[in-house]
């Protein structure tokens, strides 16, 4: 990670002088002069600021926000009238804000992030959430929330947490362990050092996250002299750092001695966008190449050697070739329970693992040779090694999988696309559609240019078996923290980063319920996002999952109570699509399969938000999605007296008998 100023002469009087601002001034201009460049292209850090005001930011933040020139006048939308203006965005609700700022930086590939600013008290710890969100995502998003007085004029004020044994904690210590850097900034002069470190951890590809400046309102609305090279220009560059020489030798020596190799493509190929040098890896070696939530798309999904998802929610075809596996490449992963299948997916007693990663942490997992190292030139060299060689005088041919174990996993592979074409067919067009004829309805009907959001419920398990990408930014599946609420916010941030694309958020109605209050700013700032919302009368993934461990359902059904006191009435007569309508949104009804092609063409074509209300048909009534072949750890109770929750257990018994740990 490297900053780099623009060369050039200075006087000693240029060098000496110095501007009076607020501090929240002084950090906005700051911001606006912010720049990443990653292979020679340039961009803005900091591209816009979203914004709930109230008493701890509307005198600091929200003044500057509205100071003309430099600071960005107001009602500059996502635009901005160059590199030294701060555009705004009006928010409504402070976790979403959060939300829709990663969504932004996830689609610009982490080189492009928004500021978040909020009041101090509920303002400020409504960003937990998000800020836990972006940072296990490891997703730039800078929070400025208010904070308490720094000159303690009385206590406690408005909001203020009092504690007893410590005078200088406030509710903002809550976002410390959820943010990758915090400060707080109780003298003007302090914001040089905190703001300079704020933009290294946004900039470094293996330490990026939610950054926080808690900014204590007097010292927001406090005047100082500061030095204008504290506003000069500054480019913090992305290295392509390669991992060790001879750890790439290791690595592919150990490739090239593999039957059985499968590289696992994680977020770190599209962060690093390294999809071009594993597509070309892939076609040179044959090695399949399956996927976490976070890298699907790495491939295109009919590239021959793309397997899909792999792990708890992947395909049977992923998950049969990592069972046998005896060398695993995983590129940009991180490998999560639901990647591993909770430690019982790779049972291969001879597998190995090499892990390329940005990060040290990652890269040394599953006792693997580390490559620790941008994944695009780490690919490259592995590549390198791999193609034909002559060292010494010594000729080494290039490197290719047997014949045989090619033509078993595309064989796999076309089983599976079977099943996937079966499960999206409807018998009966005139029916109410299931949840996966309607994914199979958007799979038809998208084309590179669209953008998929999903976050939570049963739809990622959905599509991450069954959803065909066709674009490395197409699918967007927020699975790291699998927030609820995620989806609506994050498509005003993608549609931001890309206004040329069709972007779409499909949410049950558990996830709607949570937080629709942005299709507000969606209809304000006239952003044409598709929102498809799913009624299946509760939360669909925590009651199937609930079922499996003996827990019956309870409590994740939206019914009227019984005569019993059970939630095993009615369903509840609640309107979303009147809720959608009410916000704004123009919406569109699907009764039928049929009826659901017409309205998803019509929604893709319109220019105004527009949300797509299908009551689905429930899932205990039709066949589901074909099996993955892989199991997840929830632990089971020990002992019951329910038979369900007694023959839950012994399934769990057997299952987590198959766990194993990779040293």
């Amino acid at each position: 990670m490297t900053t780099r100023r623009p060369t050039g002469a200075r006087s000693a009087a240029e060098r000496a002088a110095t501007r009076r601002l607020t501090t929240a001034q002084a950090l906005l201009t700051f911001l606006t002069r912010q720049f990443t460049e990653r292979d020679g292209i340039r961009q803005r850090l900091i591209a816009a600021t979203w914004g709930i005001f109230g008493h701890g930011n509307v005198a600091g933040i929200g003044q500057a926000l509205l100071e003309p020139g430099v600071y960005g006048a107001p009602g500059t939308g996502g635009g901005g009238g160059g590199d030294h203006t701060m555009p705004y965005h009006q928010g409504r609700n402070e976790q979403a804000m959060v939300h829709a700022a990663v969504g932004y930086a996830r689609q610009s590939g982490r080189l492009s992030a928004h500021a978040v600013t909020t009041s101090i008290g509920p303002g400020a710890t409504n960003l937990v959430t998000g800020a836990a969100l972006a940072t296990i995502n490891r997703l730039p998003v800078l929070l400025l929330p208010g904070d308490i007085f720094a000159t303690r004029p009385a206590d406690p004020v408005l909001q203020q947490l009092e504690v007893p044994y410590a005078g200088d904690v406030s509710v903002n210590d809550c976002l410390r362990p959820v943010s990758r850097y915090f400060d707080r900034i109780t003298r003007p002069e302090a914001l040089i050092p905190a703001a300079l470190a704020a933009m290294r951890v946004l900039a470094d590809p293996a330490e990026t996250g939610a950054v926080t400046l808690a900014l204590p309102q007097d010292v927001q609305a406090e005047a100082y002299d500061w030095p204008e090279d504290f506003f000069a220009e500054r480019v913090w560059r992305v290295p392509r750092q390669g991992p060790e020489q001879r750890d790439v030798h290791e690595a592919s020596a150990l490739i090239r001695s593999a039957e059985r190799p499968l590289i696992i493509a994680g977020g770190g190929v599209h962060h690093s966008a390294a999809e071009p040098a594993l597509r070309a890896l892939a076609d040179s070696t044959g090695i399949p190449v399956a996927s976490t939530q976070a890298g699907k798309g790495s491939l295109d999904h009919d590239h021959p050697s793309d397997v899909g998802g792999i792990g708890s929610t992947g395909t049977a075809t992923a998950n049969q070739l990592a069972r046998t596996a005896d060398l695993i490449l995983g590129v940009g992963t991180r490998y999560t329970d639901f990647t591993t299948a909770s430690g019982t997916l790779f049972q291969n007693p001879d597998v190995r693992f090499v892990n390329l990663n940005v990060t040290g942490f990652d890269s040394h997992k599953m006792g693997a040779v580390s490559l620790v190292g941008d994944a695009r030139t780490g690919l490259q060299w592995l590549h390198g090694e791999l193609r034909e060689r002559v060292l010494d005088g010594e000729r080494t041919p290039a490197h290719h999988v047997s014949e045989a174990y090619e033509q078993e996993y595309r064989r796999v592979k076309t089983d599976w696309e079977q099943q996937v074409t079966r499960a999206f067919t409807a018998p009966d067009e005139h029916a109410r559609p299931t949840q996966i004829q309607v994914v199979g309805a958007l799979d038809a009907l998208f084309t590179a240019d669209d953008v998929l959001i999903n976050a939570a419920g049963s739809l990622p398990g959905d599509l991450h078996k069954l959803w065909r990408a066709r674009d490395p930014r197409q699918y967007h599946v927020e699975y790291g923290y699998s927030c609820m609420g995620y989806e609506i916010p994050a498509a005003i941030g993608v549609q931001l980063a890309a206004p040329e694309r069709k972007v779409w958020a499909v949410v049950g109605d558990g996830t709607y319920l949570m937080m629709p209050t942005e299709i507000v700013t969606a209809v304000q700032e006239g952003l044409p996002i598709k929102v498809v919302v799913l009624q299946n009368h509760g939360y669909a993934s925590i009651g199937g999952l609930s079922g499996t461990v003996g827990a019956e359902g309870f409590g994740t059904a939206y019914r009227h109570r019984a005569a019993d006191g059970t939630y095993t009435g009615a369903p509840l007569p609640v309107d979303l699509a009147a809720n959608a309508a009410s916000l704004g949104m123009r919406v569109l009804t699907a009764d039928t399969v049929r009826g659901l092609d017409k309205v998803l063409r019509e929604a893709r074509a319109s220019d105004v938000p527009t949300c797509v209300y299908v009551e689905t048909e429930t899932a205990d009534t039709v066949s589901g999605v074909p099996s993955g072949q892989a199991w997840w750890d929830v632990p089971v109770a020990e002992t019951a007296t329910r038979p369900s929750a007694i023959s839950a257990r012994e399934e769990y018994e057997r299952q987590v008998a198959a766990r194993r740990r990779h040293l």
